[in-house]
């Protein structure tokens, strides 16, 4: 199930999928994670979306399973408890207790990795 969600303090719909998604996923608001984030990612010199940063700032703090076959729909269904952070190319969504949370439907779009943020 998908459920059209931004968390953008501005409404404004830009790539900021990943201080959204992490915002949401962990009751934080969108400018502490931004802070967050950017903090981290200027350490190394790296955007706050850049997927090598994201999945290394997750994998620092979460478990990482991948399903590299699987739609995020699909995870979605399979997962009807917990929060999950999931990336898939150029793309990160959140998922609460199956409910896929974005500015977008991404159900049909093959995921990459999920990280559990809780396990609810």
């Amino acid at each position: 199930m998908y459920r059209y969600y931004n968390r953008n303090p501005k409404n404004r719909d830009i790539e900021d999928c990943v201080i959204r998604s992490l915002s949401l996923l962990t009751d934080r608001s969108w400018e502490s994670v931004y802070r967050e984030l950017a903090h981290f990612s200027s350490k190394d010199g790296y955007m706050t979306d850049n997927v090598e940063f994201v999945e290394d700032y997750l994998d620092d703090r979460y478990p990482r399973e991948c399903h590299y076959s699987k739609s995020v729909g699909e995870f979605a269904e399979e997962h009807p408890f917990g929060k999950y952070a999931v990336t898939m190319n150029n793309h990160i969504t959140a998922i609460i207790n199956g409910v896929i949370y974005d500015t977008f439907d991404p159900s049909e779009r093959i995921m990459r990795c999920a990280w559990l943020i809780d396990k609810g």
